[in-house]
């Protein structure tokens, strides 16, 4: 589009949010019930052991995942419960080797694994790869809670800017702990120059993507512009989780495509860069299912220890996405060769509106797997 044409639709843009606020607000009120319904801690005791596997599912689904894409089903047994990928839940343009999709499972896994403890069981997690299924063995033990889980309803990947103020030491400490596994490296970059040559990679990886059609349309297509969308899929990215407005579809779709362009997506990344106090980078020992399922129970657990501080987190994956960026950004994490699995920046910050979950329900599997 001319630079002429889209300042003749500049002010129809400008003034589209209070034209249609009424209609953006409805629904508002039920969006905020269903917030509260979904992020919440449930009853500890009292429940029955159906009743105490339906909740660790509903802990699990809480996991973050690529664009909210929930790509996970959950098969019970009487002592044990399965995470299986949704292929119909995948990203291609994005995800092509379906990298992010078992980062997401091992996400799911570890909220499982923490919320198994406070209500009285011990795991074992392994990793079955002639089914693609993260299987949680649950032993009965004392009902043990923990930090970790009760920062499970808190966390979320907050999409904004931070207050630029640096971690103690004792935090990025703390951070560096809960992570602790011998399959999983990270790397803690704080200073500036490092930051900065970070961000270098996100604005090339982001420009990329944005040239790509095939990301732009998978991108769309998970985007939630309003209440009602976002209500009636349980999914996606709702676009008030990211601080945009809520728009009917109608008016938010040409919109998206008017206002979503790669000078001022690569502005909001530096702002925010810039105000985080540093870069977490993941590497797996192993580049497979089982190393990225690693990496995503890593994340996680450095995503609840942060969150259980007040730190906020979120993704800026670009320069593992885009394949030609990941020697570098390796470079940059201190190992060189290897291929980087997640980039996150974290920092102070407000937080944003939740977005949702599926019900149990939707994400069962009914049969029984035999193991």
């Amino acid at each position: 589009m001319r630079r002429r044409q889209v300042l003749a639709y500049a002010p129809a843009v400008l003034t589209l949010p209070t034209l249609v606020s009424s209609c953006a607000s409805v629904g508002a009120e039920d969006y905020h019930q269903r917030v509260r319904d979904t992020w919440r801690i449930g009853p500890l005791e009292g429940l029955s052991v159906p009743a105490r596997m339906r909740e660790l599912v509903r802990y699990a689904t809480l996991a973050p995942s690529s664009h909210n894409t929930q790509c996970w089903r959950f098969a019970l047994e009487s002592d044990a419960i399965s995470i299986l990928p949704d292929w119909s839940r995948r990203c291609p343009a994005v995800d092509p080797d379906d990298h992010h999709l078992f980062v997401s499972l091992g996400c799911a896994a570890e909220n499982l694994v923490q919320a198994a403890r406070a209500l009285g069981f011990d795991s074992d997690v392994t990793f079955a790869a002639y089914r693609d299924a993260v299987r949680v063995s649950l032993m009965p033990a004392a009902p043990k809670s923990s930090a970790l889980f009760e920062a499970i309803p808190q966390r979320q990947s907050t999409r904004g800017e931070y207050d630029g103020k640096p971690l103690a030491v004792d935090e990025l400490q703390a951070l560096e702990r809960a992570v602790a596994d011998a399959g999983v490296h990270l790397a803690v970059l704080t200073i500036p120059q490092a930051i900065e040559a970070v961000l270098e990679l996100v604005i090339e990886g982001n420009t990329a993507q944005m040239d790509d059609p095939a990301f732009v349309s998978e991108l769309t297509h998970w985007i939630r512009f309003n209440q009602t969308e976002a209500l009636t899929r349980g999914d996606g990215l709702y676009a008030a989780s990211s601080g945009n407005p809520t728009l009917p579809s109608w008016v938010a779709r040409p919109v998206f495509r008017l206002a979503f362009r790669t000078g001022s997506e690569n502005d909001k990344y530096a702002r925010q860069m810039r105000s985080s106090a540093g870069v977490a980078v993941f590497i797996a020992a192993s580049e497979d299912k089982a190393g990225w399922i690693a990496v995503g129970r890593a994340f996680e657990r450095f995503a609840l220890q942060a969150t259980a501080m007040g730190v906020r987190t979120a993704h800026l994956n670009q320069p593992v996405e885009v394949a030609s960026l990941r020697a570098p950004m390796a470079t940059l994490a201190g190992v060189p060769g290897q291929r980087p699995d997640l980039v996150i920046r974290f920092g102070r910050g407000p937080t944003m509106t939740p977005s949702l979950r599926r019900p149990v329900r939707a994400v069962l599997v009914d049969e029984r797997i035999a193991v």
